[in-house]
């Protein structure tokens, strides 16, 4: 039975992508930032594994990757945004550190076994990677950093056999967008403009990244993509 680790899989796409992997047959260790998401997780999913992990402690992500026997797939969907308030230095330079720094911790952390295993490696890029976010300066610049940092790894890594992929959301109904999703001034440009003319499902993000993991896409690393309606292609 194959394993993975879905970094920030507690709720969001992240939850999505583990109920497919769930779905598929795999074991799930998802991550969560707080003991009540944690805990709510458990509940919900008793045969998983899940566990509080910050992605800006260095010791704490190791920790997590040092206990674990085997690794077939690594996912980080650990991520935050700010809208309007990432102009201060501070709150730009923590969000870069969770969305960017993170994920190049965790990577860095599941090499090793995903080596041995052969195992891949899924990283969650956003359509912000491709477009400019005026209200969102350090996530837009997280989410382009993360596109180049999973081609650099799939360069890196190729040769011992490690995939290194992402996905690039579009506009997902999850708790990150449910004021957008509530407010049709908002929602409805955002659906005007993509051509699909509704709100993706975390489990349809879900769906590709099971694939990037799966033996059917053992010729395919560093690539980047979207899963967004549409959108980007307007």
């Amino acid at each position: 039975m194959k394993h993975a680790v879905i970094i920030g899989g507690a709720r969001g796409i992240g939850a999505g992508i583990g109920k497919v992997l769930r779905q598929k047959g795999w074991t799930i260790t998802a991550t969560g930032v707080g003991t009540d998401e944690v805990a709510t997780y458990a509940a919900e999913h008793p045969v998983d594994t899940c566990v509080q992990l910050d992605v800006r402690d260095t010791k704490a992500v190791n920790h997590l990757f040092s206990g674990l026997d085997s690794l077939d797939g690594l996912v980080n969907c650990a991520g935050i945004l700010a809208r309007d308030a990432e102009y201060d230095i501070e709150v730009f330079e923590t969000v870069i550190d969770i969305n960017l720094n993170g994920t190049m911790r965790c990577c860095l952390a599941a090499q090793p076994l995903l080596a041995s295993s052969g195992g891949a490696i899924v990283n969650t890029a956003s359509m912000l990677s491709y477009f400019g976010g005026p209200l969102v300066p350090a996530y837009s610049a997280s989410k382009g950093g993360v596109a180049q940092l999973t081609k650099a790894l799939a360069g890196k890594w190729a040769a011992e056999g490690v995939r290194v992929n992402a996905v690039a959301p579009g506009w997902i109904a999850t708790e990150m967008t449910q004021a957008l999703q509530d407010d049709p001034a908002r929602s409805g440009p955002i659906l005007g403009r993509t051509p699909m003319d509704r709100w993706g499902q975390p489990t349809e993000v879900g769906a590709l990244a099971a694939w990037l993991l799966s033996k059917e896409a053992t010729f395919i690393t560093g690539a980047v993509y979207p899963v967004d309606g549409g959108y980007s292609a307007m």
